[in-house]
């Protein structure tokens, strides 16, 4: 009989390292302390009347101080606004079941991993045809799944789980709580306990460390200013497609009938061009035979003083956009049921009343930008013939990582603490996670990638050591699925290092962009 991992205590924490306290010191702390210094010095200046004493250098001084506290004062206040935001967005109830359903599926078939894609005669092993029968408690299916699912309790041993800790959408659970306590192998208690809190990102508080305006500053001149580089040295365009922001080269002696398939690129959390620059500009400077589309993102950027810096796009309206851009572009054609051509109205048109011809899109998503990703896969397949996910957040997410990882675990490490302060506690990240994060849609399962087992069609790049994600567990839920040769591991890989200059991450993924593509 296995032993039963669920109900060990995790791993106690570990001590903080060197390199925390080098991140903390060397850069965090100037940087957050720079906010109430200014404070300080803006007071004392006003309250002593020193302000009329200063020569020139503390006029300045005392102008860039002040704008410091200005600007504070804003940041709180748009921190106020989300952390009071309710979301009034209506739940998609038959897609929130369906996708409960999966999650009780997922890794319920008992397949081997000594088997190939190419000899697998089996479209989908493990897929949701299997169907969620009455688990031992001891099964050793049954122990994992309390094994991952409890880490949405803050990772307490199972047997702490009550039914009025399990998460929040009871209309729905109500309908397939029993399915659940079959695939748990066990019945949960009723009743509560106040040691097993569940994560809870819409409810709970949203940590927002303050920051200074030069930070914000100095992202807005950098990402400017790439833009401008990119037009410049790389002949890009700026366009925003009904909001939609983006930049796009075109080549001049390419068409849509002969040319390379067009790569379409969509970054992560972070700052934007200025953080994913020295791929981008390597892969600009590699495919100069294709069209390149960089979806941008200011949301996720850092851009505080867009007007959609707090109102992310939904599901909805970032696949049909980009739906629409890619026709609009001419990278995919849509064919009347008479054979004859639409004329490309802004909207997307109905696959019910004809079809899609010509190459579609290789789309390229690294982290966050897997979750967009994953809303074309879903929505619109046919315009999506090649896919790379690299250090992707969208598998195994039902399971609570990210989750936890990102928002919730107390940074030990330098980079921990790097990604906690410089990504996971800004305003507009904090924003997205918390208020309008729908796990449901950002969720991908295997049976919605097209040729997810033809690795000249479909690769996943991870790194073994990512601290956001459980690499072992998304490893196991695609090669249960019979991915091979598509999935690409760095054994010493943190997140976003096969994405830096020199790599073998790096170096697969263009040798993968550069193969012949029918």
């Amino acid at each position: 009989m296995p032993s039963d991992s669920s109900e060990l205590p995790h791993a106690p924490p570990s001590r903080r390292t060197w390199s925390y306290y080098f991140v903390l010191l060397v850069l965090v702390a100037p940087l957050w302390s720079s906010v109430p210094l200014s404070w300080a010095f803006v007071i004392y200046s006003l309250r002593f009347g020193k302000i009329w004493s200063y020569s020139w250098p503390g006029l300045l001084l005392f102008a860039l101080t002040l704008s410091e506290v200005i600007f504070s004062v804003y940041h709180y206040h748009l921190f106020r606004h989300i952390s009071q935001f309710v979301r009034n967005q209506p739940v998609n109830f038959p897609e929130l079941q369906d996708a409960f359903g999966r999650v009780l599926k997922a890794g319920l078939a008992n397949f081997s991993e000594e088997f190939d894609e190419e000899t697998l005669n089996d479209s989908r092993p493990g897929s949701p045809e299997e169907t969620i029968v009455q688990l031992e408690a001891h099964d050793h299916r049954a122990i994992e799944f309390r094994d991952t699912i409890r880490t949405w309790f803050g990772g307490v041993q199972w047997p702490a789980v009550r039914k009025q800790e399990v998460p929040s959408h009871r209309t729905v659970l109500d309908d397939i709580m029993e399915l659940l306590e079959k695939r748990l192998g066990q019945q949960i208690p009723e009743g509560s306990c106040p040691h097993a809190k569940p994560l809870r990102l819409s409810v709970d508080q949203v940590n927002v460390f303050s920051r200074p305006f030069y930070l914000y500053a100095a992202v807005a001149v950098a990402n400017f200013y790439l833009k401008h580089w990119y037009w410049k040295q790389r002949q890009f365009q700026y366009g925003s497609h009904d909001g939609l922001e983006y930049l796009v080269r075109i080549p001049h002696r390419w068409d849509s009938t002969h040319g390379q398939r067009p790569l379409v690129i969509i970054h992560g959390l972070g700052l934007g061009l200025f953080q994913y620059h020295s791929f981008l500009r390597k892969a600009s400077r590699e495919f100069n035979d294709r069209p390149i589309l960089i979806l941008l993102q200011p949301h996720i950027s850092q851009e505080i003083f867009h007007q959609r810096f707090l109102m992310p796009m939904s599901r909805k309206e970032v696949s049909q956009r980009l739906a629409s851009l890619i026709y609009s572009l001419g990278w995919a054609r849509y064919l009347e049921r008479d054979g004859s051509e639409s004329e490309g109205e802004k909207t997307v048109p109905s696959l019910k009343k004809g079809k899609t011809v010509g190459h579609g899109v290789t789309l390229l998503s690294h982290s966050n930008g897997s979750y967009a990703h994953a809303w074309m896969l879903k929505d619109y397949p046919h315009l999506v013939t090649r896919s790379c996910f690299v250090d992707p957040v969208t598998f195994c997410s039902w399971e609570g990582d990210i989750a936890h990882n990102f928002l919730y675990k107390t940074p030990t490490t330098g980079v921990e603490l790097l990604v906690r302060y410089f990504v996971g506690s800004e305003l507009g990240v904090a924003n997205l996670m918390h208020k309008h994060f729908d796990w449901s849609s950002n969720a991908l399962w295997y049976e919605d990638i097209p040729n997810a087992r033809d690795p000249s069609k479909t690769i996943f790049l991870l790194g073994a050591k990512d601290g956001l994600i459980r690499t072992e567990r998304v490893l196991k839920y695609l090669r249960s699925h019979g991915v091979r040769k598509g999935i690409w591991c760095d054994p010493e890989g943190l997140h976003g290092q096969a994405l830096l200059p020199g790599g073998e991450g790096i170096k697969l993924i263009l040798e993968w962009l550069h193969e012949p593509q029918h």
